[in-house]
């Protein structure tokens, strides 16, 4: 059997091959499983590609693959680094590979109470104040989250900027998109947003008992 005869059978079989790997990524429900089907059909292209000296597959199949490839570590890092999180705590530097970097000046607000809420933040530097509560958030935060779990899917406060400062923040759309790549994204979420609303319940119940307490210490007001 000459040369031309096995590249042409390699060609057919490898064609056979991706064809197989194209349809089993139809039935994948999660990036992970998709990128490593992806690059085991780039390196099955790239294969068969080489004994036909077809150098034109064998150049875009390799920059698909190290795009395959980057990819998936990017998801592989995504979920370690959630796993660390749900462990430890409840931080956002895991998610900042996903967010864009914006900067404020001082007077500047982030978002109007009963606006649209599209986006969540993280604070990286300043000071910034939740208007209606009066709350100033630390640096670290997360503010906007609840947002996007509210039916309504509007702002509940007022976002100011105190002192210029730095927000990193990541649109709804990308969460979702993360959450139903990754289980383990979605566990983090709920759970991020369960901790916030249990500390705003326990800021509320404070903030009740000292004006209780401040109540009791000044008695009634004579009539």
């Amino acid at each position: 059997m000459d040369t031309s005869h096995i590249a042409e059978h390699a060609g057919t079989a490898g064609a056979l091959f991706a064809s197989v790997f194209v349809v089993a990524t139809t039935t994948m429900r999660t990036m992970i499983p998709l990128r490593v089907f992806g690059i085991l059909t780039n390196l099955v292209l790239i294969a068969t590609a080489i004994p036909a000296h077809n150098y034109l597959v064998i150049g875009v199949q390799t920059v698909v693959l190290a795009l395959n490839g980057y990819r998936l570590h990017q998801m592989l890092q995504l979920v370690r680094d959630v796993r660390k999180s749900v462990n430890s705590d409840l931080s956002m530097d895991w998610l900042k590979p996903f967010m864009i970097e914006r900067k404020y000046k001082a007077g500047e607000v982030l978002f109007y109470k009963d606006e649209k809420a599209e986006d969540m933040a993280y604070i990286v530097s300043g000071r910034f104040r939740l208007v209606e509560s009066g709350i100033e958030l630390p640096v670290g935060a997360i503010v906007g989250e609840l947002g996007m779990l509210s039916p309504s899917n509007t702002r509940t406060q007022t976002l100011e900027c105190v002192e210029p400062g730095i927000v990193l923040s990541v649109g709804y759309n990308k969460v979702e998109e993360l959450y139903v790549q990754n289980p383990a994204f979605g566990f983090y979420f709920l759970r991020l947003a369960s901790a916030r609303l249990f500390q705003n319940l326990n800021t509320l119940e404070q903030r009740l008992a000292q004006q209780s307490a401040a109540m009791a210490t000044t008695g009634p007001k004579p009539v």
